[in-house]
């Protein structure tokens, strides 16, 4: 059979240096190289746009006009090209009302669900709330009072002003009978004066199964009668018992009317589902009291209210002595040590004393001064709705359940549990008839969700609070839930965030997504997901301007029988700190950690060393290292009062540090005119190089002129920035190249100066190695530039856009960033990194460990969050959380060095440490590497 392809033929685009490849249609293909090879040039910006590019050229004139124009790739020709979506590694999601069930959209499935299946509870009685016919009606009765003699009733109101009329009326119709104060009488004869309401006797039967079609005709006239309500009576010895029924969807007890079940009750998004109190968020704003007393181990008397402590508000204390004496409030303990009812006074206050509420509810009150409200937002923070308990939903929404269990219950279980639920619920078959199909789409959901490793997630997670990794999986879940054939998935890196036990569950979903006859091309460098490729395509053999090239195109044991082996740890293995385990080794401790899913645990981080925080997503690492430690050293040694840090009991061994620095992947800024050179402090290097020229000192060329971040030299037309942007009124805004400068920032007068033959625009769009050669004489921007390369940018061009960066590569040029500037300042930091090695090669994460080795040598520690198993293997000590993630993790599972992780059975990573080989390299590119280096 022939195997259908996807061919390549002369890719140029950025740095691709016209690459032929053809790449098998319903197959999985890896994309792999260093970092800045081409990998995504030929992935997405080559194969995705010309799909995408097609796509919308198929559509109408009309279509086209409100969809994103794309222009052609730099190739000569692509044949075989299918359908194209994206899964890219980044988290755009801003919306505090999308979260994981509404993204997968299993919250779409789950409201049809309890509209169809969910049972409506009166909270006052207790009772199921139903809408009757008379059928219904009819066969309840004809079970329940089965022998028994009966009366059909039908209940009315009305005035003293329309008594008269509405009895006319009902004796004209034939009926005359009314059930009054216990007894049948006669409508003709009795005499209803002061009655406000009467019982319309319907019929009396003796109930037998052919009564049936007799009593289902007197039931109807009843609803017709009385508007929708029917009580029947029963004698039961010399009593009457009364049952009431109505089709109007209301409690047959207490008569509470209730809205009727439709998919938009359950939602949030919608005002028939939202609460209105919090309108739908789950959370209000309120003052945090941990903000107000960052420290609750202080005594009154040594003023540990934070917003009392300024000038203003001093005489507030003076007050509070004043209702101590009154009141017996005592001063001098801890206020964590205070009786309830001192802590009431405290903060409710009482009489003449305002407490702390009152002061707050005062400062309310002064709200338009502008520096009461900067104090209010000081100690402000969201608290759970009252009204909803963070559900976000009406009261009328959580009166619906199925099995016990409100639509908020569903939501609020993680993707595991949620996922046994589902595959476990054993259904009626009226209820498989009526709902089975939307159980299926909802467990099929999950399921993936489930095996891309997202198990740990609960449903209501917001997606805004995602990592980029984790809102990739989602994605790439939902796309899967989709059931799409004869597509084209181009997936970036999907293993970052990832344990590598749940890498192995990934392949098996993306194999899965291939056999179903998709086409899937993943750009990756894990190892296990290389292994499991049908067909595997290396770019390299270098980066920027040394890659570009096709360095391997075939199948992975014709890869592996090519390869050159080369040791996968860092040279400087000597460097490594002995006796790490030894009690005297210094370090700091963090006590009780509580953040999240943490189980109040004591964890003792190494100082002086390299020390990896291991285990499966939602470990609770992140909660670890970012909210216990680096927060609640912020909050608690460096009076950052504001900030949201981790429970924990307490740090231990800080005063061995000066300095505690997160490195995380948070964006650096969304300015155009920010770069890498600018950011490491090359570029103000560069600008005096070029303004000390002999053509710049004669043209009045100053180091100013060379900035795009002020006027004089660079192009006022788009400031600086070499795009300007077209507001499209009702489209998006659009950013082309600017037409006075071509794209080149700045003046012609600027771009006539150069130095060595290159002028100012030429050297912005030079990469970092290129760079570096081109200024090898300069030894300070040689310096500052080697700092980029040395954490695995140097492949980044001078004048790209930090808003262009991906989370890896941004906290990499922090990092840089750092070393450009770690001579100076604080000598003693620790160092925290939040997997550092996303989207980095093997051989880049060889560099990156000596860039590590280079700062603990310097006396820095460091700290990092990471899954991958090459870094890991190198630390000096690792610190495993799990076993699992979310409920089922924030335990300390193993501790120590990798080797004793490998050898520990209770340790996951322990058991895949050794087994990935992590330079997969062939020999070709080796070769062609040595040749396009220049000495």
């Amino acid at each position: 059979m022939k195997q259908h392809i996807i061919s390549i033929r002369g890719a140029r685009t950025h740095n691709l240096k016209g690459v032929d490849v053809d790449i098998p249609q319903r197959l999985l293909t890896v994309i792999t190289g260093r970092s800045g090879s081409g990998k995504s040039s030929l992935a997405f910006d080559t194969l995705y746009a010309e799909g995408q590019r097609r796509f919308v050229e198929s559509m109408s004139t009309y279509v086209r006009q409100f969809l994103e124009r794309m222009n052609r790739p730099e190739v000569e020709s692509i044949d075989g090209i299918l359908p194209a979506i994206s899964i890219e590694q980044k988290n755009s999601v801003k919306n505090a009302r999308s979260t994981v069930a509404t993204a997968t959209e299993i919250a779409d499935y789950a409201r049809l669900f309890m509209t169809y299946c969910g049972e409506t509870f009166c909270p006052v009685c207790g009772t199921v709330v139903k809408k009757e016919s008379a059928q219904s009606v009819a066969s309840i009765v004809m079970e329940k009072f089965d022998g028994e003699r009966i009366v059909v009733l039908a209940p009315i109101t009305f005035s003293d002003d329309t008594r008269g009329e509405i009895l006319m009326q009902l004796i004209k119709a034939g009926y005359y009978r009314a059930w009054i104060d216990g007894a049948i009488v006669d409508l003709k004869e009795h005499d209803l004066s002061g009655h406000t309401s009467a019982e319309i006797v319907l019929g009396r039967f003796a109930i037998r199964e052919d009564e049936r079609a007799r009593v289902v005709e007197a039931i109807e006239q009843a609803f017709s009668i009385s508007r929708g309500v029917v009580t029947v009576l029963s004698q039961v010895g010399e009593e009457w018992k009364r049952r009431r029924f109505t089709y109007t969807f209301s409690c047959d007890t207490c008569e509470t009317e209730f809205p009727d079940p439709v998919p938009h009750l359950f939602s949030f998004n919608s005002p028939l589902g939202a609460c209105p109190t919090c309108q739908g968020y789950g959370r209000v704003i309120g003052i945090d009291l941990d903000k107000v007393i960052p420290n609750r181990g202080l005594s009154l008397n040594e003023r540990p209210i934070a917003p009392w402590n300024s000038p203003g508000y001093e005489d507030t204390y003076e007050d509070l002595e004043k209702a101590s004496r009154k009141y017996g409030l005592r001063l001098d303990i801890p206020i964590d040590q205070m009786s309830p009812e001192e802590w009431e006074l405290l903060y409710r206050g009482r009489s003449k004393w305002y407490g702390i509420k009152g002061f707050f509810e005062w400062l309310e009150t002064k709200k338009y001064k502008i520096h009461v409200r900067v104090k209010l937002a000081k100690y402000r923070s969201y608290e759970l709705c009252v009204a909803c308990q963070g559900t976000r939903l009406k009261a009328e929404s959580r009166n619906v359940l199925f099995r016990g269990r409100t639509i908020a219950d569903l939501f609020s279980m993680n993707v595991g549990a949620a996922r046994k639920f589902w595959e476990l619920l054993p259904m009626s078959l009226g209820e498989e008839k009526m709902a089975g199909h939307l159980r299926r789409e909802i467990l099929n959901r999950l399921i993936y969700l489930d095996e891309v490793g997202l198990s740990y997630l609960t449903l209501d997670r917001q997606t805004r609070t995602l990592s980029g990794g984790e809102s990739q999986r989602i994605n790439l879940a939902a796309a899967l839930g989709g059931g799409l054939t004869e597509t084209m998935y181009v997936i970036d890196e999907p293993t970052v965030g990832l344990h590598a036990r749940d890498s192995e569950r990934l392949l098996a979903v993306l194999r899965r997504l291939s056999i179903s006859g998709n086409t899937v091309i993943v750009v990756e460098h894990d190892p296990l997901i290389i292994a499991g490729a049908d067909h595997l395509i290396e770019l390299g053999p270098g980066a920027g301007e040394l890659g570009g090239r096709l360095i391997f195109s075939g199948t992975h044991a014709e890869y592996e029988s090519g390869r050159t082996d080369s040791p996968s740890e860092v040279d400087d293995e000597d460097s490594k700190p002995v006796g790490i385990d030894s009690p005297d080794h210094p370090g700091i401790t963090i006590r009780g950690a509580a953040a999240h899913n943490l189980k109040n645990v004591d964890v003792t981080i190494p100082l002086n060393a390299l020390v990896a925080i291991a285990g499966v997503s939602g470990s609770g690492k992140s909660s670890l290292i970012r909210d216990c430690l680096y927060l609640g050293f912020q909050r608690t040694y460096r009076g950052a009062s504001s900030v949201d840090a981790g429970k924990l009991a307490g740090l231990e061994g800080v005063e061995q540090i000066d300095e505690i620095e997160l490195v995380d992947q948070s964006p650096i800024g969304r300015s155009s005119r920010s770069n890498p050179a600018t950011y490491v402090k090359a570029w103000d290097e560069i600008r005096k190089v070029l303004a000390s020229t002999t053509n710049a000192k004669l043209n009045g060329i100053t180091p100013g002129m060379l900035s795009f971040n002020t006027a004089g030299g660079r192009c006022e037309h788009c400031q600086g920035s070499g795009v300007v942007e077209i507001d499209m009124q009702f489209l998006a805004d659009v950013e082309v190249s600017c037409e006075k400068c071509l794209g080149q920032r700045f003046t012609e007068k600027v771009l006539k100066l150069t130095y060595k033959g290159k002028n100012v625009a030429a050297i912005l769009d030079m990469t970092v190695d290129e760079a570096i050669r081109f200024f090898v004489d300069r030894r300070a921007i040689v310096k500052k530039l080697d700092s980029l390369r040395s954490v695995g940018l140097g492949y980044l061009r001078l004048g790209q856009s930090t808003a262009s960066l991906s989370g890896g590569e941004a906290q990499r040029l922090k990092l840089a960033s750092f070393l450009t500037g770690s001579e100076r300042a604080v000598a003693r930091r620790l160092l925290l990194f939040d997997e550092p090695t996303t989207g980095l090669h093997s051989d880049d994460v060889r560099q990156l460990l000596r860039t590590f080795r280079d700062l603990i040598r310097r006396g820095h520690s460091l700290v990092v969050i990471e899954h991958n198993l090459q870094l890991i293997e190198a630390a000096d000590y690792v610190i495993e959380l799990g076993p699992e993630g979310g409920d089922g993790g924030g335990y300390v599972v193993a501790t120590g060095a990798p080797a004793q992780l490998a050898a520990n059975l209770a340790s996951v990573t322990g058991r895949f440490l050794g087994r990935a080989r992590f330079t997969p390299r062939p020999a070709q590119a080796t070769a062609l590497e040595s040749q396009l280096t220049p000495d």
